[in-house]
C-alpha cells in the first residue's frame, strides 16, 4: 500500500510539470462533506461507525493535452477537524487521494461539464490518547498510526465561469464516490463525498475551443 501511495504521488507530481506545455490547465481548492444512506440508529450496537459528515478541504488540479477533450486529473482532500471513534477513545481523520481520467464538456458559453474515474489511496489515521508510535530511527514518533486502502474513484462536477471581469475563475458544485477496498474500520465500503470548488483556468481563457462553423455550399 506504501509502493500505491508513492504512485499516487509520482503522478500528481507528473501531472503539475506538464502544466506548463499543457494547452489548459486548472487548479481548484474547495470544502465538502461526506453523506451516507445509513445513520447510527440504523446500527447494531458496537457496530463499525458510519464514515459521514464533517468538513473537508480539497485541492485539486488538472490539465488538458489529450484530444476528444480528455486531460488528466489529480485531487487530496482530508477532514478538517479529528472526529470520534467510538469503543477506544481514538479520534481519527480520513484522507482521500486519487489520480483519474478527466473528460470535459461544453454544456452552455460558461458552463463546462467535467466527469473524472481513476483511483487512489484512502488512508485514515487514528490518532491515540496515550503513548506516541514510535519508529526511530526510520520516523521518529507521531501520535497517530494509518490504515491505508486501495480505492476506485467516480464522479463529476458542473462548472460556472461567474465573473465577465475574471473569465478564468469558475465555481463548481461536485459529487465524489469511493469504493475503498477492505474498509473494515468503517461500516461500508462505499463513501460518497459532496461539495463545491472555486478555480482559475490557465492557458486558455475558454476551457474548450468553439467548433469551427461549418463551410457553406456552393
Amino acid at each position: 500500500m506504501r509502493k500505491l501511495a508513492l504512485l499516487t504521488s509520482v503522478c500528481a507530481v507528473l501531472l503539475f510539470a506538464r502544466f506548463a506545455s499543457a494547452q489548459q490547465a486548472d487548479l481548484m481548492v474547495g470544502g465538502s462533506t461526506l453523506v451516507s444512506p445509513f445513520s447510527p440508529s440504523d446500527l447494531a450496537t458496537f457496530h463499525q461507525p458510519v464514515e459521514k459528515g464533517g468538513t473537508y478541504v480539497n485541492i485539486s488540479g488538472d490539465f488538458f493535452k489529450f484530444p476528444h477533450h480528455l486531460g488528466l486529473y489529480a485531487e487530496t482532500s482530508w477532514r478538517y477537524h479529528q472526529a470520534d471513534y467510538p469503543y477506544n477513545g481514538e479520534t481519527y481523520r480520513p484522507i482521500f487521494t486519487d489520480v483519474n481520467l478527466l473528460f470535459q464538456s461544453r454544456l452552455r458559453k460558461k458552463m463546462v461539464l467535467d466527469a473524472f474515474a481513476g483511483f487512489g489511496v484512502a488512508t485514515t489515521r487514528f490518532y491515540l490518547p496515550y503513548a506516541p508510535v514510535c519508529t526511530i530511527p526510520v520516523g521518529g514518533c507521531t501520535n497517530y498510526i494509518s490504515s491505508n486502502h486501495f480505492m476506485e474513484d467516480f464522479g463529476a462536477g458542473l462548472r460556472y465561469y461567474v465573473w465577465h471581469r475574471i473569465p478564468n475563475v469558475f465555481v463548481r458544485p461536485e459529487g465524489h464516490y469511493y469504493h475503498i477496498q477492505d474498509n473494515f474500520q468503517f461500516h461500508s465500503d462505499n463513501v460518497f463525498r459532496v461539495g463545491v470548488s472555486v478555480g482559475y483556468t490557465f492557458g486558455a481563457k475558454k476551457p474548450i475551443p468553439p467548433k469551427p462553423a461549418p463551410t457553406p455550399a456552393p
